[in-house]
């Protein structure tokens, strides 16, 4: 890949091809930007006709998890047909038990945790 800085700084950017397999190399100012090592994880944001790309953090943290929810979406793709629908119902009852709980899904939860 060549790189002509000169160039992206007038596209307001910095550029990189996509090969033939689709595959891309992160400009050095990216990987800088980023703090980026070899194995590092990025997560693609698709917003309209952009994209933003972020390090992904704590995406490999518990390996467990992510074997988890891999064989969840394996389980998924493989038998449609077991997926139900959630009822207006059981939708109902959650509401109910969740009135007036304030929830950050990106908040650590701290202290011990039972599922």
């Amino acid at each position: 890949m060549v790189h002509e800085p000169s160039r992206a700084k007038r596209a307001g950017g910095l550029l990189s091809k996509v090969t033939a397999r689709w595959q891309t190399t992160l400009p050095s100012g990216v990987r800088k930007a980023l703090d980026l090592d070899a194995g590092s994880q990025i997560r693609y944001e698709v917003q309209g006709d952009s994209v933003v790309i972020r390090k992904a953090v704590g995406s490999s943290e518990d390996p467990v998890v992510e074997a988890f929810l891999a064989f969840v979406e394996r389980d998924m793709l493989e038998h449609p047909q077991s997926l139900t629908p959630v009822t207006e119902a059981f939708a109902s009852r959650l509401r109910k038990l969740t009135q007036g709980v304030e929830v950050g899904s990106d908040e650590r939860i701290e202290g011990p945790v039972a599922l």
